[in-house]
């Protein structure tokens, strides 16, 4: 296990010995040791085998988009990435251009608990319904209970691989580890074999087509309850003793998908879980957890590509206008049974 490994599985317990570790001295060690790691993981950057073949293939296309085609909507953002609307893009060029340069992708799926029963096979059956169809695809399954995972008949070129992973008490603690195994497995595995990789929440369902025009560098979702609102009344954590205090920010993005490079998931996953570490040391818990930093990242490190609310819908939104495709929905939730 890395040393970053070692140390988030000590923070998931942290609340309970805090005081101890403040009495012997460690609190100011465990401090120092998470800005040596921060200089580390920026001095030396992992290699991953089919990064430099990625940079040679970047396929943008942004040129060719109609950014006039959905004038009801913001379709490009301030820093002049597209922000993915149906309409305005030509599917099968997109198709087309990565099938040539034999682009794979990893999706990484956490089913942990009740979420195992509950999700995963209709994300998986859906996915294999609807997500990349023209590109080789792994399901990376990450479960407490891996002789759940269903036995699911998969297409050509497709996968699926389960990793076992411990299950925590507190849904806080499961999200927290979940930046640290997407990071472990993009160094391990992912970032040697795949072009891209897209981590999505498992509570949901593929409705329409999810393809390779959802593909870039660094990709994040529209919240589907936030993209109308005025930033005033976006739910960023206000608290500034946490490290994903945000006074300001450009929107307010949903952790349910994020995706891109897998250098820069990397650095996505790497800077939440040595955030939300240094959070527990402090006795601090970000408003929405792991989505509170991931929104912190993403306003320091703008997204390349930024996906509409059509790629993750809730249907209980009365006002859908805006939505010509469903491609991906909220499934219903029921966190009183799922979370304990």
């Amino acid at each position: 296990m890395s040393l970053l490994g070692k140390m988030t599985e000590q923070c998931a317990t942290l609340s309970c010995i805090r005081g101890k570790l403040r009495r012997t001295g460690l609190f100011c060690y465990f401090s120092l040791l998470i800005f040596i790691l921060t200089l580390i993981s920026f001095r030396y950057l992992p290699h991953y085998g089919s990064l430099s073949k990625v940079r040679r293939r970047r396929i943008t296309f942004n040129d060719t988009l109609d950014y006039g085609a959905r004038p009801a909507v913001e379709t490009r953002t301030s820093w002049n990435a597209p922000i993915m609307w149906e309409g305005m893009f030509d599917p099968n060029l997109y198709d087309q251009a990565h099938v040539e340069l034999q682009t794979s992708v990893a999706l990484t799926v956490f089913a942990v608990g009740r979420y195992l029963d509950a999700y995963l096979n209709t994300f998986l059956v859906s996915a294999e319904q609807h997500f990349m169809l023209s590109l080789p695809v792994t399901y990376y399954v990450f479960t407490d209970h891996p002789e759940k995972v269903p036995k699911l008949k998969l297409g050509p070129q497709r996968s699926l691989k389960v990793v076992q992973v411990k299950r925590y008490s507190r849904w806080q603690d499961i999200s927290m580890m979940r930046m640290k195994t997407i990071s472990e497995t993009i160094d391990k595995e992912i970032g040697r074999r795949f072009d891209y990789i897209f981590c999505f929440d498992v509570d949901q369902e593929f409705k329409g087509r999810f393809g390779s025009e959802a593909l870039g560098e660094f990709v994040a979702l529209l919240h589907a309850h936030y993209y109308k609102l005025p930033k005033e009344r976006y739910t960023y954590d206000r608290n500034p003793k946490s490290k994903a205090f945000m006074e300001d920010g450009d929107y307010y993005y949903h952790a349910a998908i994020f995706g891109g490079f897998c250098e820069n998931v990397k650095h996505l996953a790497d800077s939440c879980l040595r955030n939300i570490i240094e959070d527990k040391i402090n006795d601090v818990e970000a408003k929405w957890h792991d989505e509170s930093h991931l929104n912190k990242h993403f306003w320091l490190h703008k997204p390349s590509k930024l996906l509409s609310p059509e790629y993750c819908w809730d249907p209980s939104i009365g006002d859908n206008g805006d939505i010509q495709v469903s491609r991906l929905v909220w499934a219903p939730k029921n966190y009183d049974k799922l979370r304990t």
